[in-house]
């Protein structure tokens, strides 16, 4: 399987770790490339950040409307999803290969961080706990699982710690799923950073900086 075009920023010349970072629906790999400044990361941290685009597919909620997505959305509204799961599937095995191809390149998938917003944020959360190796952990975003029924227990690796935040206020994805994505791996045995901001479908400031200090924990 060849791999997805993506952005590329290295913090160092050498980089010891991978930070591979998913976009929301609509969004490409430039969404979020200009946060690495704003995570605050120590220096000496070296730190190669990946922004894969996703391929342009056709969304149902959206009245078939092609745009970058990770998975076709059949069913949308403020308390359910009801996601395409052959194309939740399909999007895991392009991270995986993402990850194969770090590995190849000398990072070992302790060493590598998935992370996502949004639709981005539920192949992020889907990909690491179903990863077959440890990976240094999980940073979820706005998000919530695409297809629950995937993350069983004996299947999950529970030994990634993760980090989910939400807005309190968010109309696009509401916090009641991100709730049921952390209980739902909290009881499968996660460790899960679980955090909320006065804000609606975004990121903010408060928010990048504890991203930053996650990250941080779990490389150093």
């Amino acid at each position: 399987m060849s791999t997805l075009p993506c952005v590329e920023i290295e913090t160092t010349s050498l980089p010891s770790a991978s930070v591979i970072w998913l976009h929301g629906l609509g969004a490409d790999g430039n969404d979020f490339a200009g946060i690495v400044p704003d995570l605050q990361l120590p220096a000496d941290l070296g730190i190669r950040f990946i922004f894969p685009h996703a391929p342009s597919m056709p969304i149902s909620c959206n009245n078939g409307y092609v745009m970058p997505a990770w998975y076709d959305i059949l069913h949308f509204d403020q308390i359910s999803r009801q996601a395409d799961v052959a194309g939740v599937k399909a999007s895991v095995e392009k991270i995986r290969a993402l990850i194969r191809q770090e590995n190849q390149r000398g990072i070992a998938s302790e060493r590598i961080i998935l992370a996502g917003f949004s639709q981005g944020g539920a192949i992020a959360y889907t990909a690491g706990v179903l990863h077959s190796e440890k990976l240094a952990g999980i940073v979820a975003l706005s998000t919530y699982l695409p297809a629950p029924e995937l993350i069983q227990a004996g299947l999950a690796n529970q030994t990634t710690p993760i980090f989910a935040a939400h807005g309190s206020a968010d109309p696009v994805v509401g916090v009641n799923l991100g709730e049921a994505a952390r209980d739902q791996l909290q009881a499968l045995g996660f460790s899960i950073s679980w955090q909320t901001w006065p804000m609606q479908h975004s990121v903010c400031m408060p928010e990048i900086h504890a991203i930053g200090q996650f990250i941080t924990q779990c490389l150093r």
